[in-house]
C-alpha cells in the first residue's frame, strides 16, 4: 500500500515548512493537524486528510478534539492510535501551557463573568452556550463552548454541557450564553433549559451556580435574581 508523504505535497504547500518560515500563529487548523499527523494514506495526502477529519468534527469546530478519548479519536477513518495520541499529547500541552501561564481568573460574582465574555460575545449574530468549569475556589479552568445556534436558537443536552467539566475533574459550573438580540432577558427556554442543567448537576454532583445571559445591553445572572 502507498502511503502519501508529507513531502510529495507541492513545495508550497508543505506545513513543517510553512511553521519555520512563517511562524506556527499563521498556520490553518489543517496544517498544523498535518504536521502532527505526519503521512496520509493511500489516495490521500496528509493535508487532505487533515482537512477532512476536521469536516466530520461537530461543527467542524476543532476543539471537539479536547473530549474526545484516544480510542473514540483513533476510530476516525485514516488515523488509528497512534496518530490520535499524537494529537491528544499535543493538545494536552498546549493546555498545561495556557494553564501555568497566568493565575486562573476567580469568580466572586457574576459580573467577572460579564467582564470576561462580554467583550466577544456583545456583538455576535449567533447564539453560542458555553459552560465554564471550575475548582473548589471558583477559579476556571477551562471555557468550553458545547452548542452553536442559528439567529434565534441554540440547541444544548446536558451530556454536552458536563463532559468538559468532568474531564476536567470541575468541582461546579457557571453555563453561559449568549442573546443575539442584545437583550439578556432570559426566555422561557432559557428557564427550562437551565432547570434541566441544575437537575443534571445535582445528579453528576456538579452543580450548576450560575447562569449568565449576555447582551449588548449587559447581562442577566440567575443566581444574582435567586433561581439558582
Amino acid at each position: 500500500m502507498t502511503i502519501m508523504q508529507m513531502r510529495e505535497l507541492p513545495a508550497g504547500e508543505m506545513p513543517r515548512e510553512r511553521l519555520i518560515e512563517k511562524g506556527a500563529q499563521e498556520l490553518t487548523d489543517a496544517e498544523l493537524l498535518a504536521i502532527l499527523f505526519r503521512t496520509g494514506r493511500r489516495g490521500e495526502n496528509v493535508l487532505d486528510m487533515a482537512r477532512r477529519i476536521i469536516s466530520e468534527l461537530p461543527e467542524q469546530r476543532i476543539s471537539a478534539l479536547l473530549y474526545m478519548p484516544a480510542q473514540e479519536l483513533a476510530r476516525i477513518d485514516g488515523l488509528g492510535l497512534a496518530k490520535a495520541a499524537t494529537v491528544l499529547a499535543a493538545l494536552e500541552l498546549g493546555s498545561r501551557a495556557q494553564r501555568r501561564a497566568g493565575a486562573r481568573i476567580r469568580v466572586d460574582e457574576a459580573q467577572v463573568v460579564a467582564d470576561l465574555l462580554l467583550p466577544r460575545y456583545r456583538t455576535e449574530i449567533h447564539e453560542h452556550f458555553l459552560v465554564l468549569p471550575l475548582t473548589s475556589k471558583n477559579d476556571i479552568i477551562m471555557e468550553a463552548e458545547v452548542s452553536r445556534g442559528t439567529l434565534t436558537r441554540t440547541l444544548v443536552h446536558p451530556r454536552e454541557v458536563f463532559v468538559p467539566a468532568i474531564r476536567c475533574a470541575a468541582a461546579r459550573v457557571i453555563l453561559v450564553h449568549n442573546h443575539p438580540s442584545g437583550d439578556p432577558m432570559p426566555s422561557a427556554e432559557d428557564h427550562r433549559i437551565t432547570r434541566i442543567l441544575v437537575e443534571a448537576g445535582r445528579l453528576l454532583s456538579i452543580p450548576v451556580v450560575d447562569h449568565i445571559v449576555l447582551g449588548s445591553e449587559g447581562y442577566y445572572s440567575f443566581a444574582e435574581h435567586g433561581l439558582i
